[in-house]
């Protein structure tokens, strides 16, 4: 690995997955990440290491989701354009970037599951230049990612192993210890009986002494690591290549086991790849086969949550060692009795089943044919087939059956099993030619490509009911299908396209591109199949200048400007056509049917124009600095529109949704040291990206969604005995208001806890000062969005010896604690709280407190600018240190060509101005990791 190559060299070309363009002609804001660079920031996968060095790559934080294996992340470029909150709308995330391996687009989770070591490249594509040539799909942004290409010569064998450690990361958790939550429910009355009667207080001091008489005795359970472990996983990768100037091949092994940190929880990953080359004259044929196989399995522990929650004064185990199955009871809302609280260790003692696979088999067939001096001529052909299984199994044992009344019929339906089958199939295919030539100072390249692609998919779904006991497991045990009986899906897709791309430069100083790109696509409406997309770049380097000549210190300076339209169309298939569906009750031999969908001619792709310029600098061949500001408007974006009631529909989707993002981005890299006498070498880096987005048009359906929500909240309430049924009410809802971001917090503005009273005071939306929460007083008070974010770090190496490290941050920007809303000011006593409750409630008239009064009957709180806290975070997300033996002189007797160990940490630590707790249902994780790579 080296360490101290200048941009230049590292963006010596341009590969956009149609083409391969070099980098000083090109104009598009673009950003060319080489393997080694990739792997100095972690080995985890693709997406992580992408997040740690290009800061228009965000990987957004899952709070609920935390670390999990199994859960693929959510990722934007350069901000939102789509609406969060129509994912019902898209067959994937409607922000997502395209995904391209090889010139053939691919899923997210087959690209989390790729080995980083077939990686060679990854470029991500950000403007209307580079975007354009993906026309309908580029809008959110494109990553291209090349894979290693066999090398010739004798056959080399390639090993790369790493045992990876997950540990838990339980650092935001701020629960209340026996001790203390003994004590914050006995302030709260818990123990004492309001209407005074002597026999029912009787029984709340027997129960206190209980309690109390556990806590002397030393019981203080540690809910929160019951269910976790630290993960300790492998993967393997072996690599054979070979061959000579006609035939060349490579072919790969991959084994990758990951263990969460949730016991049982796990992802294992199994591929095969084979890849030859053969050139025969001007013709070359290249052949990719690659099968991956992947099991998840989900924790039969259930979910953090439940953990969390538990009462730390209750024993998790009886006295013999067995799992305690009742830890206590719960009092229902108004008087309704008790229901017994189970421990949630007794599912993982079951035999159930949550567990997912998939088996993928991608064919990709290349030929190149070089007709003439500067002419090329390529086909492609991409088949990708797919199927997916899942399957899931609670016994009648489980705790979630506990309560049903065994005198009732769904006594005998304890237990569910869930089985679901997919099937995906996908071919593309196109033809492309490319023309270089040199006239003198005049260079031109043009690129013209004919596409087609299809894709069927189905999936079908059967839930079962009424299990005799754990070990028949198998939905043939069932005494019944669950109500509705099979449930599944299908779709069918086509696309055509035409792409026409052009490049000029003069003396490589004056440089322009142009794209066009015509797609037509079966998702969209008869009117509108057609979406038509373009850009134009121009770029300007005045390195190149003659009166530049004598300026030695400037090794690069280059102005770039681009202009254009690219679009996206990921949503769900036959949204532009009416659907119907069957009866299943069939009268007089007919079948009936019923209308399940308006059709709308005219429904057509999202649009989003790109306007971005942009500088590359670099002085003294050490200080290289890249500049960026973009301004995206994206229109046409899918939106539910209102109907009356008598059109049998409350609406259908149109082209309404207007967005706006702006912001801009930069890297600078500083080479510090760079000595190849004594091979050493330092480089240090920063980057940094600002984005604002904002809602410029919406439709009438959105504006009633955002009253139809503010209604759930004005009549919500009714006290914590109801918190399960109303914890939506007390969050912030997204909502669409045009003029405001899309991240935005909408609350109602507080002007906090009147010491007199203990309840909280509120300003109207006219500055007024009022006790009472309402809908209409909600304002925007904060956005989610940072001021600043990014990375930095430096990256050192000393005659093999490597440091390399990889810091984040994040600067400005609102986030609403839920934490303290849930744990602290909304909390159901009879589970375990934060120990801000203790310290933080207001309990003394007269004495100021961040928190209002303990009432378990006042209704909840609901969004208040209270709960709003300013970001301020820091991260360190990689650290790498590793030895590379190739100045040892056994190597060369020993048949090992290369011999290279590392040491890997992700997410080493974090600091924040917020205190809230993180991986709600799945925690997060630090990992760190051994690494062994060894070449014959």
């Amino acid at each position: 690995m080296t360490l101290a190559p200048s941009v230049t060299e590292m963006q010596e070309v341009v590969v956009t997955g149609i083409f391969t363009r070099k980098a000083d002609s090109y104009t598009g804001a673009v950003t060319t990440i080489k393997k080694e660079e990739l792997q100095r920031v972690g080995n985890q996968n693709i997406l992580q290491s992408l997040k740690n060095i290009d800061p228009a790559f965000q990987v957004l934080e899952n709070n609920d989701f935390g670390s999990d294996p199994n859960r693929a992340p959510e990722i934007q470029m350069r901000g939102a354009s789509s609406f969060t909150d129509m994912k019902d709308k898209y067959q994937t995330n409607p922000n997502q970037p395209l995904f391209i391996v090889d010139g053939f687009e691919q899923s997210i989770e087959k690209v989390m599951d790729m080995d980083m070591n077939r990686v060679a490249s990854i470029t991500l594509l950000k403007d209307a230049t580079a975007k354009a040539l993906y026309g309908s799909k580029g809008a959110n942004g494109v990553v291209v990612i090349e894979t290693v290409v066999p090398e010739k010569g004798k056959m080399r064998v390639s090993y790369s192993g790493n045992l990876n450690i997950q540990i838990p990361d339980l650092g935001s958790y701020n629960l209340a210890n026996a001790a203390e939550k003994l004590e914050i429910e006995k302030r709260a009355g818990v123990y004492t009986d309001k209407y005074g009667n002597p026999i029912t207080q009787q029984g709340y001091d027997e129960k206190y002494e209980a309690y109390y008489k556990e806590v002397l005795r030393g019981v203080n359970t540690y809910w929160l690591n019951k269910p976790l472990r630290v993960g300790v996983g492998h993967k393997h990768t072996l690599l054979l290549e070979g061959g000579d100037d006609a035939v060349r091949y490579g072919i790969d092994f991959q084994y990758n086991n990951v263990a969460g940190v949730m016991k049982g929880s796990s992802r294992e990953v199994i591929s095969v790849g084979f890849n030859m080359q053969y050139r025969y004259k001007s013709l070359i044929f290249s052949e990719q086969l690659s099968v991956t196989f992947n099991k998840a399995k989900e924790s039969p522990y259930g979910t953090f949550s439940e953990y969390a929650k538990l009462n730390p004064y209750w024993r998790a185990y009886n006295d013999d060692g067995s799992v305690k199955e009742i830890l206590g009871d719960y009092e229902k809302a108004n008087f309704q009795g008790t229901k017994p609280i189970y421990n949630p260790l007794t599912n993982a003692d079951i035999n159930t089943k949550n567990e997912s696979t998939y088996t993928d088999v991608t064919n990709n067939f290349y030929i190149e044919w070089l007709a003439f001096q500067g002419m090329r001529l390529k086909g492609r052909l991409g088949i990708i087939s797919k199927k997916d299984d899942s399957e899931i199994f609670y016994p009648r044992d489980h705790t979630m059956f506990k309560d049903v009344d065994p005198d009732s019929e769904e006594y005998f339906e304890r237990g569910s099993y869930t089985m679901g089958n997919g099937k995906n199939f996908e071919y593309n295919a196109d033809l492309s030619a490319n023309y270089s030539r040199d006239f003198g100072k005049n260079v031109i390249f043009a690129n013209t490509q004919w596409s087609f692609s299809e894709r069927k998919y189905n999936y079908v779904e059967f839930k079962a009911r009424g299990f005799a006991n754990d070990k028949m497991d198998y939905i043939t045990h069932a005494k019944e299908y669950a109500e509705g009986g099979p449930t599944g899906s299908e779709s069918l897709s086509r696309e055509a396209s035409f792409l026409i791309s052009t490049n000029y430069s003069y003396d490589n100083r004056y440089l322009f591109d142009a794209t066009y790109r015509a797609n037509a696509s079966s998702l969209f409406g008869n009117d509108k199949r057609w979406g038509h997309f373009w850009s134009a770049g121009i770029g300007w380097n005045v390195h190149k200048e003659h009166f530049m000549e004598n300026v030695s210190a400037l090794n690069q300076l280059r102005f770039r400007a681009s202009t254009g339209y690219s679009g996206s169309q990921n949503f769900n298939s036959y949204q532009a056509i009416a659907t119907y569906k069957y009866y299943n009750e069939i009268y007089d031999n007919i079948i009936g049917s019923y209308l399940m969908g308006l059709a709308n001619p005219d429904l057509q792709w999202q649009k989003t124009q790109d306007n971005n310029i942009g500088m590359d600098l670099t002085l003294f061949d050490a200080l290289d600095i890249t500049f960026d500001y973009y301004v995206k408007n994206t229109k046409n974006l899918l939106t539910p529109v209102s109907l009356p009631p008598s059109a049998g529909f409350t609406s259908y989707t149109e082209n309404l949704g207007e967005t706006k993002n702006k912001g801009l981005e930069f890297k600078v890299n500083y080479r510090v040291l760079k000595d190849t006498d004594q091979d050493m070498y330092l480089s240090v880096f920063v980057s940094g990206m600002h984005n604002k987005n904002r809602i410029t048009k919406i439709s009438d359906a959105l504006s009633l969604m955002n009253k139809s929500r503010d209604e759930d909240k004005a009549n919500g309430g009714g006290g914590n005995p109801n918190l399960e049924d109303n914890s939506d009410i007390t969050k912030p809802s997204v909502r669409y208001e045009e003029g405001q971001s899309m991240d935005a917090i909408w609350a109602v503005r507080s002007l906090g806890i009147d010491p007199a009273t203990g309840y909280e005071v509120f300003l109207d939306r006219e500055g007024k000062m009022t006790y009472g929460w309402k809908s209409d007083n909600q304002v925007v008070v904060g956005d989610k969005q940072p001021k600043l974010s990014g990375t930095f770090g430096f990256n050192f190496e000393y005659k093999g010896f490597s440091v390399n490290t990889s810091f984040y941050y994040k600067l400005g920007g609102q986030y609403y604690n839920q934490t303290l809303v849930d744990k602290v000011e909304n909390v159901d006593i009879q589970y375990n709280v934060d120990k801000r409750m203790l310290t933080d409630r207001w309990t003394t008239p007269g004495v100021p407190a961040k928190f209002r009064k303990f009432d378990p009957y006042a209704a909840l709180t609901r969004p208040t600018s209270r709960f709003v806290q300013d970001v301020r975070e820091l991260q360190m997300t990689s650290l790498n240190v590793g030895y590379d033996f190739r100045y040892w002189g056994f190597l060369k007797k020993t048949g090992i060509e290369r011999l290279k160990l590392q040491f890997y940490m992700n997410d080493v630590f974090r600091t924040s101005t917020i205190k809230a707790e993180r991986g709600i249902e799945y925690p997060f994780a630090r990992s760190c990791s051994f690494s062994l790579q060894a070449t014959f």
